[in-house]
C-alpha cells in the first residue's frame, strides 16, 4: 500500500492511549483520522490532550462511532474496549459495515469459535458480505502462549505434545492489570471474584484451542483451574500493597488431551513479585525444542505492538474473521533502523 493506512482508535483506556501515542510516532505507514470512546471525560479533546503529545493534531475524540466512521471511511479500525465478546460484537460489526479491517484486544476473539460459535459466524458473514478482516491479538493471548510455539513446531517432522509457561511479575505492570489478577485482595474475595467467570486471564482457554487447532488436533477434553498466589511477604507496586496473606496474583493453568494423553500444557503465572519472569515453549517432537525468553515478554508494551503491527495484517487478510494463525507471521511494521 503506496499510502498510509487510515486508521481510528475506537477506545481510550490505557491500551487505547498507548496505541495513540505509537501510531503518532510512526514516522510513516499509518494516519491517525479518528478517535472514539464514550468516557464524557474525554470526549471533545484533542487526543493530543490525553497522551501530552507535544502539539494538537486536529483529531477530536467523538462518543458517536457511527459518525467518525463515515465521516473518516478509516481503512483500520484498532480496536482496545472489552475482553468479552458477548458484550461488544456489536462494536466489530458495527467497524465491518463501515468497510473498516478491524484488529481488536479482545481476549476471546483471538480465537472465538470454541467459546462463542454463534457471534464467530455473525462476525465471520458480515465480515466477509462487507469485504474486510476482524483479527484479535495481543501479546497473550496473541503470540506469547499460542502464535509463538506454533513458531515453534515449524521445524517439527512431528510433535507429540507442547508444553508452554508465562511467568509475569505484575507489580511492573499498569494498575488495571494488578486489578485484573486480583493483587491485595483476600483469598474469600478472590474466590467471589471467581465465581463470577470473569476475573482473572481471559484467553487462556482460547491460546490452547488455537494451538490444538493449528497441530490439526482435535481435543477430546480440556481441563482449566484458575488458583490464588498468596504473598508470604508485604510488596508495594506503584499503586498497591500486597499484604502477607493476601492475593499476589494468580496461577491459571489449562490441559488439552487426546484421548487420554495429555498434549498441550498452558500455564500462567502472574503475581506481585514473581521472581522468574520468563516466557517458554517446550516442543515434544522431532526435533525437540526448547524457547526461553529470558525475563519474559513486558505485556503493556507488547500488546500496542501487536496490535499496530497487526494493521497491515488485517489489511491485507482474505475478509472474514481472521487469528493470528490465519495471517502472515506478526512482524514489527514502520520501524527506523539505526
Amino acid at each position: 500500500m503506496n499510502q498510509p493506512y487510515r486508521v481510528v482508535q475506537y477506545g481510550l483506556g490505557p491500551i487505547g492511549q498507548s496505541c495513540l501515542k505509537t501510531i503518532l510516532n510512526k514516522p510513516l505507514g499509518i494516519e491517525l483520522v479518528g478517535a472514539i470512546d464514550i468516557d464524557p471525560e474525554k470526549i471533545g479533546k484533542d487526543v493530543s490532550d490525553l497522551i501530552d503529545h507535544p502539539r494538537p493534531t486536529g483529531v477530536v475524540v467523538s462518543g458517536d462511532a457511527d459518525a467518525v466512521l463515515s465521516a473518516t471511511r478509516p481503512d483500520v479500525v484498532v480496536h482496545t474496549t472489552s475482553s468479552f465478546l458477548a458484550s461488544m460484537y456489536d462494536q466489530l460489526i458495527q467497524c465491518a459495515r463501515h468497510g473498516a479491517h478491524v484488529v481488536s484486544s479482545t481476549e476471546e476473539l483471538s480465537w472465538p469459535y470454541h467459546r462463542h460459535p454463534a457471534i464467530s459466524a455473525e462476525l465471520e458473514r458480515v465480515a466477509a458480505e462487507n469485504g474486510v478482516s476482524i483479527l484479535g491479538t495481543g501479546v497473550n493471548p496473541g503470540y506469547a502462549m499460542d502464535a509463538l510455539a506454533l513458531m515453534a513446531t515449524g521445524v517439527c517432522n512431528d510433535v507429540s505434545s507442547v508444553i508452554i509457561h508465562r511467568e509475569v511479575n505484575a507489580g511492573l505492570r499498569r494498575l488495571p492489570l494488578q486489578r485484573k489478577v486480583g493483587a491485595g485482595i483476600t483469598p474469600q474475595e478472590f474466590d467471589e471474584k471467581k465465581a463470577t467467570g470473569q476475573f482473572g486471564h481471559i484467553g487462556l482457554v482460547e491460546s490452547l484451542y488455537m494451538v490444538a487447532a493449528g497441530l490439526g488436533w482435535e481435543l477430546d477434553a480440556m481441563e482449566e483451574q484458575l488458583e490464588p498466589v498468596i504473598s508470604d511477604t508485604h510488596h508495594e507496586t506503584d499503586y498497591l500493597s500486597v499484604m502477607k496473606g493476601q492475593v499476589a496474583g494468580i496461577h491459571h493453568h489449562a490441559h488439552g488431551f487426546v484421548r487420554d494423553q495429555e498434549v498441550l500444557t498452558l500455564d500462567l503465572k502472574m503475581y506481585v513479585g514473581a521472581p522468574n519472569p520468563r516466557d517458554a515453549v517446550r516442543v515434544v517432537g522431532d526435533p525437540p525444542i526448547d524457547l526461553e525468553i529470558k525475563g519474559g515478554i513486558f505485556g503493556d508494551t507488547a500488546t500496542v505492538a501487536a496490535l499496530v503491527n497487526g494493521i497491515p495484517l488485517v489489511a491485507q487478510a482474505q475478509p472474514g474473521l481472521r487469528t493470528v494463525a490465519d495471517v502472515p507471521l506478526p512482524r514489527a511494521f514502520a520501524t527506523t533502523p539505526g
